[in-house]
């Protein structure tokens, strides 16, 4: 069935290049995108929506794109389009009353991990099976029941790769500080951060409970954890950065509301 994304940017084009790698046929796809970006191989691109209305819509713009592209959008989203939104903090009511006839809305929040089948893909609206199946392709797929968390979910996992990116940096530049060559330290903090997260997954154990199995007692590794835990300061960081990105999901679905 037809599937168009209306942009293709980083992140509508890593769930493109997510779905293709699970087996999907590229030739199902067409990206609408007067940038003309870089796609797979057999991907259709067209500058503009062409005539007909697909099965599939994935709404992949600018959140602030969304007033000058919608209207000349709205004709093509018809009773059988399920119209699918990674639009961050525009909101369910707003997306209906831009496309009132579309069969169902969904907000889907991804992230970049999805171009290699690992991301995570948080779903609010009507529940639909052939949806969550799209979207377990790409990772786990998870429903929100509450459209109000839909902004934490956002920051947590939405924008949660680019934390840890930070957090791969740091300890790789820590590393390099104390002698390392700094390309064998950025090696070394992204496999340990692969692999600590890898083991995280498959374990029954807390994550708290992981690194106590680290740290013994007296140990450099609970010297260092004792820095991380002083006063709370790394969940007192944690917490101050979700909650920033949380805030300003919530001023971006306010903007769309205007």
């Amino acid at each position: 069935m037809p599937f168009w994304l209306i942009g293709c940017g980083n992140m509508g084009g890593a769930m493109l290049r997510g779905w293709i790698a699970s087996g999907l046929p590229a030739s199902q796809f067409l990206v609408v995108d007067p940038g003309r970006p870089d796609l797979p191989d057999g991907v259709a691109w067209a500058e503009t929506a062409p005539d007909g209305q697909p099965a599939t819509l994935l709404l992949a713009i600018k959140p602030q794109m969304l007033g000058s592209v919608a209207p000349g959008l709205a004709a093509h989203v018809g009773p059988q389009t399920t119209l699918l939104s990674i639009l961050a903090g525009v909101e369910l009511s707003t997306l209906r009353a831009a496309f009132p006839d579309a069969r169902h809305i969904i907000r889907v929040m991804p992230n970049t991990p999805a171009a290699i089948r690992k991301g995570v893909l948080a779903l609010h609206g009507p529940e639909d099976a052939a949806v969550t199946e799209l979207m377990m392709r790409l990772g786990l797929a998870e429903w929100i029941a509450d459209e109000a968390l839909f902004d934490v979910v956002t920051a947590l996992s939405g924008s949660g790769p680019a934390f840890l990116y930070r957090f791969i940096d740091s300890l790789a530049a820590g590393g390099a500080a104390l002698g390392l060559p700094a390309d064998q330290a950025l090696r070394l903090a992204t496999a340990t951060v692969e692999g600590a997260a890898l083991l995280a997954a498959a374990s029954n154990e807390a994550p708290g409970a992981l690194a106590d199995r680290v740290a013994s007692r007296g140990g450099s590794t609970r010297e260092g954890l004792d820095v991380l835990d002083a006063d709370g300061a790394l969940a007192r960081l944690v917490a101050e950065t979700l909650a920033a990105a949380t805030q300003r999901n919530a001023e971006l679905a306010a903007a769309a509301r205007q």
